[in-house]
């Protein structure tokens, strides 16, 4: 595109970071990465992964009993995936939105519900007794409809949520707009069950708060193996080795040597825009008062907010796969997306014409065919997983930490004993099948958008046998 665009002038100077991992920010500067690991070490709770569901799993174990000795590795540093450069949307759901759940688990949903909300009330208590500054704010969450269709059901899903008996409140066009104004809302509808926070802060906070409860944190320490052991298993590493009792293993999109997981997750590419912190006048003509979380309805859709510092977050809409499951830096960013992202923005919200953009990045996320997590064992009971979390884990891998640390003791919980915990998703076929299909429901997704929200033969089949693709 020529210079003159005004999409691409908007682009011109965003950095190619993630926003909460721009240490030029002030109060971003990020803590003295801990020392990788050298040499053989034991522990009782081996922690895999050092992004959200690790740093909890770790963190809880702790609370639970705090003379177990636990050892968390991370093959980075702590949060520098997901966790530390998501939209810092922490919902109450566990299941991607109550309508997935509901679809799915219509006997468990009330019993969900109630879960998922206590478990943002654990975040929210935990935020404050650890001490953990990361910005929460329980803002709520605005869903909000650009077409008729996706109106009509928002009306349905705020019917369910009353009859279970928890609040829901429907606007029409001109309360939606009232909320947060652009020309191209048709209705609302608010959900307070959902709390903001700044991703990378949160991550980091956890891994303090670790520390502090003598959590043994490795860093730059990737598992290259797993091999069963006389006082457990044994986790190889780049430079040494960690015998435990037991292990949990919350890797995310990366399920490294733990192959049981690639059939079930795909790594899909998210990616985000950031602006330059608005003027009084820029954020007066769009109102937001309330800085909720907002998204939209579509199939492939938007999601933003507003930062401490009155930037706004943008992000979603494409959802990218790369052929065989390909993980590279590389594709942390996509101009084309930038481009989208950018030119859909304006459209949302005309009154910010000649806003610039300053930062844009991308990252993976842990899809699988259910659109939310599941969970397992491996290794007779010895080791636990969580994984699939599809974008919704700042808040529900709390929940995935407690159900790993369940099984590891062989308890009976709640949690425990609910289906969408005992159960997994369908699998995704192997390559070049998923490849193929992935693409045929990405594309069947934009068309069904385009197309007042009807979903074609292929949507409707996939939607017969419970699988879906989704971020």
């Amino acid at each position: 595109m020529p210079a003159s665009d005004p999409i691409s002038a908007s682009l011109a100077h965003a950095e190619p970071v993630p926003f909460w991992l721009d240490p030029t920010i002030p109060g971003q500067a990020p803590p003295e990465p801990r020392p990788p690991l050298t040499g053989a070490t034991s522990a009782d709770l081996a922690v895999v992964g050092g992004g959200y569901s690790g740093l909890w799993t770790a963190l809880i174990a702790k609370e639970r009993a705090p003379g177990r000795d636990v050892v968390l590795v991370e093959a980075r540093t702590a949060g520098w995936a997901a966790s530390g450069r998501n939209g810092g949307f922490c919902s109450a759901s566990l299941t991607h939105g109550h309508a997935n759940g509901a679809d799915r688990w219509p006997d468990e949903i009330a019993e969900l519900e109630r879960a998922g909300r206590d478990n943002l009330d654990g975040i929210e208590a935990a935020v404050r007794r650890h001490g953990i500054e990361c910005e929460f704010e329980r803002t709520g969450e605005l869903l909000v409809a650009t077409e008729p269709w996706q109106a009509a059901d928002l009306a349905e899903q705020a019917e369910r949520m009353r009859r279970l008996g928890y609040e829901a409140v429907l606007l029409d066009r001109e309360e939606t707009r009232a909320e947060v104004d652009s020309p191209t809302y048709v209705g609302g509808l608010f959900d307070p069950a959902t709390a903001m926070v700044h991703p990378a802060k949160l991550a980091r906070g956890l891994r303090e708060a670790c520390l502090r409860a003598g959590v043994r944190i490795f860093e730059h320490t990737p598992v290259r193996a797993i091999r069963p052991d006389p006082a457990g298993l044994r986790l190889e590493t780049r430079g040494g080795s960690v015998r435990a009792r037991r292990v949990a293993w919350g890797t995310g999109a990366f399920p490294g040597p733990l192959r049981r997981l690639r059939a079930y997750v795909v790594p899909v590419y998210d990616y985000a825009l950031m602006t330059e912190p608005l003027t009084t006048e820029q954020r007066a003509a769009i109102g937001w008062k309330g800085r909720q979380g907002v998204s939209d309805c579509g199939n492939q859709f938007h999601y933003y907010r507003l930062t401490s510092d009155g930037r706004v977050l943008w992000g979603g809409y494409d959802v990218v796969y790369h052929y065989g499951g390909r993980v590279r830096p590389e594709y942390d960013q996509r101009p084309e997306t930038f481009q989208t992202l950018a030119r859909n923005f304006f459209a949302t919200f005309p009154q910010l014409e000649g806003v610039r953009f300053t930062h844009r990045w991308g990252g993976v996320i842990d899809t699988c065919s259910r659109f939310c997590a599941f969970f397992g064992t491996a290794f007779g009971g010895r080791l636990a997983y969580a994984s699939g979390f599809t974008g919704l884990g700042v808040g529900a891998t709390r929940f995935g930490a407690q159900v790993m640390l369940d099984r590891l003791a062989g308890a009976s919980t709640a949690r425990t004993r609910l289906e969408m915990v005992r159960t997994r998703p369908i699998p995704f076929p192997p390559e070049p099948v998923r490849f193929a299909g992935i693409e045929i429901t990405r594309r069947s997704m934009a068309a069904a958008d385009r197309a007042g929200g009807r979903r074609n033969l292929w949507l409707r089949a996939l939607d017969a046998v419970g699988l879906g693709f989704d971020s």
